[in-house]
């Protein structure tokens, strides 16, 4: 049990206490009150199929606590479904939900002394909402993935819910009818689970493994498989040894385990939003972690794994190769992962990843589907990228850095005209329109961590250019945040954002911006003092909210270079 965290009153088995009387009245008896209350953190919910099949799951983890000797409470937090949302006033919550996730559990767990928490969750904010409360808190502590969804189908290819975005952009530039696009609607989420490609939810799952919050294998494991509710009854029995090893998470969320996180996050192609979440995660285990240490470890890591959005398979498929453990096995033998960081099982990765082999296997079992053997993992030698892809962009329109996502598309420099819009609703009408050319760089502000608030994501706009066939000649950049189902010449997070006089909010209709990923650079082709001109006649805008939560968040929340954080 960890030390002065429950009252005395149930720690010494005083006889008789109103403390006792009340868990008493939630299960507890007479040989329960020296067991350590374990939270299980619910984040079950219809409003999305993330968090559909997560109920059974906290139920299997519930009754396995129980056998291995704790006493299990049950509590449920909230999810948004940035799919549902997205393209709406209610995206502005989803970054929002991450601080109320966060806020949630450690409120619970710190208000009832609990020793221990298992967190089970499966829509984006979900699992970096509850590692922020678990660095927070600092007692023993493990994240059980609600695991991915499997992919639909529709006329020989998978589909994932992009699909479904991207067909938007091809009805409108005529490439498909409505019969198709209603049928891909129809069959791009087939049952329970996250999003299926390498999107946000199972980026951060494949990170939360690798930082050794997770089991191994669990962060890509189906929802509807049997395995996935295994390894939730496993976790839990890993937990309750981490509680009487006193296996805190300062000892795993260590500079060395961000360091694995941002390595694995390059070599599966991850989403964007892991450089917002991991700072954010840093900051509040009080790791040193700053937006440039992506890109010191991106020039060293390739991308290794063929996922969609960019790449051709979906997670199940990685699942079926070999998996975390396969590719963190391959960085390991090469030299760009640390194998002494410690996991919640006491092991350390090199230990964990002891017996597996340091090149990817071909006979997965893949054959019947992919006739030539797996290439979900490629070798060290023959990646899919030399480089990771996940790129720190500076320059006069972001001082203080934005990220881009720089794999999946044909150029990597761009210069174009400026096509400015001051939310992401009147770029789309513009998109829909078919206003936007080849050669343009949309422009979409007001939309950051204050402005918006809350930081909106942009699938809507940037997939229905790359369905409508301009994903390759369109450059867009804005102070929001991208879907990890985004791609193409496109760059968010741009910080300072509009809202607080970041330069672009100084970008006129028309003017050249240029987007070069090999020189890392986002720059506003304006004299600077046309620049310093503009700043003088610059007001801020008035509030978009002045009352409710996301006023709240507009007036404690921090620059998306710093995680976007509110504390």
């Amino acid at each position: 049990m960890s030390d002065n965290r429950r009252s005395k009153t149930v720690t010494q088995g005083v006889q008789r206490s109103p403390n006792r009387a009340l868990l008493r009245a939630v299960g507890f008896g007479d040989g329960d009150f020296d067991k350590p209350i374990v939270g299980v953190a619910n984040a079950h919910s219809t409003v999305t199929p993330c968090n559909m099949g997560i109920g059974g799951l906290a139920a299997r983890a519930e009754a396995a606590l129980k056998k291995a000797g704790a006493m299990p409470q049950m509590f449920g937090t909230i999810t948004i479904s940035d799919g549902i949302s997205m393209g709406t006033e209610g995206m502005k919550y989803s970054l929002v939900s991450r601080e109320v996730i966060a806020d949630s559990i450690e409120t619970v767990c710190s208000g009832q002394s609990m020793d221990g928490v298992l967190a089970l969750g499966g829509c984006d904010k979900n699992m970096p909402g509850a590692m922020i409360a678990i660095a927070r808190m600092n007692i023993p502590a493990i994240f059980v993935y609600g695991g991915t969804i499997k992919p639909g189908h529709y006329q020989g290819r998978d589909l994932t819910i992009v699909s479904a975005f991207e067909a938007v952009g091809e009805y409108t530039a005529h490439k498909i009818d409505e019969h198709d696009l209603l049928e891909i609607e129809r069959r791009a989420c087939p049952g329970a689970g996250s999003c299926g490609g390498m999107f946000t939810a199972n980026t951060m799952s494949s990170i939360f493994e690798a930082m050794g919050m997770s089991l191994p294998y669990s962060s890509t494991m189906a929802n509807e498989d049997e395995e996935k509710a295994v390894s939730a009854e496993q976790s839990a029995e890993v937990l309750v040894n981490a509680i009487k090893k006193q296996i805190l998470p300062q000892q795993i969320l260590t500079r060395k385990a961000f360091e694995n996180a941002i390595a694995v996050a390059m070599a599966v192609g991850g989403s964007t939003n892991a450089v917002l979440h991991l700072l954010a995660i840093a900051h509040a285990m009080k790791v040193p972690l700053t937006i440039d240490d992506f890109e010191t470890i991106r020039a060293r890591v390739p991308v290794l794994c063929d996922i969609k959005p960019s790449g051709r398979y979906v997670a199940t498929d990685l699942h079926v190769a070999g998996g975390i453990p396969q590719v963190m096995k391959i960085l390991l033998a090469h030299g760009v992962l640390h194998g002494d960081a410690l996991t919640i099982s006491g092991q350390t990765v090199a230990e964990v990843l002891k017996e597996l082999p340091q090149q990817p296997r071909q006979d997965y079992g893949l054959q019947g589907r992919y006739p030539l053997g797996q290439d979900v993992i490629r070798p060290w030698n023959n990646p899919m990228y030399a480089q990771g892809h996940l790129a720190i962009l500076k320059g006069n329109l972001s001082p203080e850095g934005s990220v881009a996502k720089i794999t999946g598309f044909k150029l990597v420099k761009i210069t174009g005209p400026a096509r400015v819009f001051e939310s992401e609703e009147t770029c789309m009408e513009a998109i829909l329109a078919q206003k936007i050319k080849p050669g343009d760089i949309v422009v979409i502000r007001y939309e950051g961590p204050k402005g918006g608030p809350g930081m909106r994501e942009m699938l809507s706009p940037t997939s229905t250019l790359v369905g409508a066939g301009l994903g390759d000649s369109v450059g867009l950049i804005t102070d929001g945040r991208f879907s990890g189902g985004t791609y193409g010449m496109v760059v968010g997070h741009v910080a300072p954002e509009a809202a607080v006089g970041g330069n672009i909010a100084l970008v006129q209709e028309g003017d050249s911006i240029t987007i070069d990923a090999d020189a890392r650079l986002l720059q506003l082709n304006v004299p600077d003092e046309e620049i310093a001109r503009r700043r003088k006649a610059w007001q801020p805008p008035a509030p978009r909210y002045t009352r409710g939560v996301l006023a709240k968040y507009a007036r404690l929340v921090s620059s998306a270079s710093l995680g976007a954080v509110t504390d």
